[in-house]
Formats: structure tokens, sequence, C-alpha cells
């Protein structure tokens, strides 16, 4: 199969496809659901189905596509523009190291890494529904922040990435290379915690 052939068709019963993907690799993940048990809780025909999703990489990440904005927009709807960068930084730290360390968000990973070279366009796809928006939401609020005085940044798209980074220290690195199966909300605090204090040492007024 060829890049220009990976294309999603819509049509009448393409969120119920969806839907029933969605079920099926949230508790069997990719690898574990087959292509029968997708059309079975759809309750359409794996005619049906190809026609929407020729491919079920394709379909994965459609369903982590849809996962992702729908991420993106919770936590944005968390974010006071307003309140200090402490409190900001937390929230959004949390939400994001929540989301990549899940199964979800790992398998995820895994599957565009894998996919790089024959088809670049989903992980591209899936950077754009969801972390690209962060990014950007991230570089306004430091924005308002810095005529308030509270934060001193000269490189804005730089600070949100370091940002990003510094929340995946330790957790990340050990569940991708496989020290690790879960990583427990005490992780999550501690992570994110030292993030935001590292963070604010750096851009802190």
């Amino acid at each position: 199969m060829t890049t220009s052939t990976l294309q999603v068709r819509k049509g009448r019963k393409f969120d119920q496809v969806l839907e029933g993907a969605r079920t099926v690799f949230m508790v069997d993940g990719f690898e574990g659901a087959s292509v029968d048990e997708i059309a079975r809780v759809a309750s359409v025909s794996k005619a049906t189905l190809y026609s929407y999703f020729p491919d079920k990489r394709l379909l994965f990440l459609e369903v982590a596509n849809a996962e992702c904005g729908r991420q993106s927009r919770e936590a944005l709807a968390n974010i006071d523009m307003d309140a200090a960068p402490r409190q900001v930084l937390g929230q959004v730290g949390r939400h994001f190291l929540r989301f990549i360390t899940s199964t979800l968000g790992q398998q995820v990973f895994r599957i565009c890494v894998a996919e790089s070279d024959r088809f670049p366009e989903l992980g591209q796809r899936f950077y754009s529904s969801g972390p690209a928006v962060i990014r950007r939401e991230m570089t306004h609020y430091f924005e308002r922040a810095i005529v308030r005085g509270e934060l001193q940044i000269e490189d804005l798209l730089l600070a949100a990435d370091q940002f990003g980074e510094l929340c995946k220290a330790d957790v990340w690195p050990r569940l991708m290379f496989g020290m690790s199966k879960s990583v427990s909300p005490a992780e999550i605090d501690r992570v994110v915690d030292g993030a935001v204090e590292t963070f604010l040492a750096r851009y802190g007024v």
C-alpha cells in the first residue's frame, strides 16, 4: 500500500466505525485488536470497515487523533490565562504526562515511529491534532505572563518545548525502553513538580 492510497473516506457509518474501534483499541490495544472484533462491536461488515479505513494503522491513528484532540480541548479548558505560571504549568504538565504515559499514548508514539518511513503523514496528523495545539496555546499564555511581569522569555516556542521535555524526564524513557510498565500518580506529581521548579528557575521573574 502506498502513501497515496492511505486515505480516510467519510460516510454515513464513519462515526459508528470510529466509536467501535475506540472501544476495542482501549481494551485490546493496537496489536491485540482484530478487524473482525472492531467490525462486530461497530455493528458493520468488514467490507464497510475497509471502505472507510483500508489499513488498521490508519483506523488506530484516526481514533488516536480524535482522542488527542479531546485531550487537548480538555487541557486548554483548564488553562486560566490570568493564573500564576506555577498553577498553569502544573495543570498542563500533569494533563500532558498522564496522556503520553497512558496505554493509548504509548501505542500512538510507537506506531508513529515504526511507520514513519512508509507513512510519515500519520505522525504529522497526530502532532497537529494535539501537541502543536498545546504548544501554540502555551506560547500565548507565556506572552500574557510576560506582560504581567511573571516570566521573562525570549524564545517562546523553545520554552514551550523545553517544558514538555522536562515533563517527560525519567518516566518516559523508562516506559519506552520497557523498564517500567506503568506510571503512578505519585511519579507524575514528582516529575511535573520538578519540571515546574526547573522551568521557573530559568524563566521566572
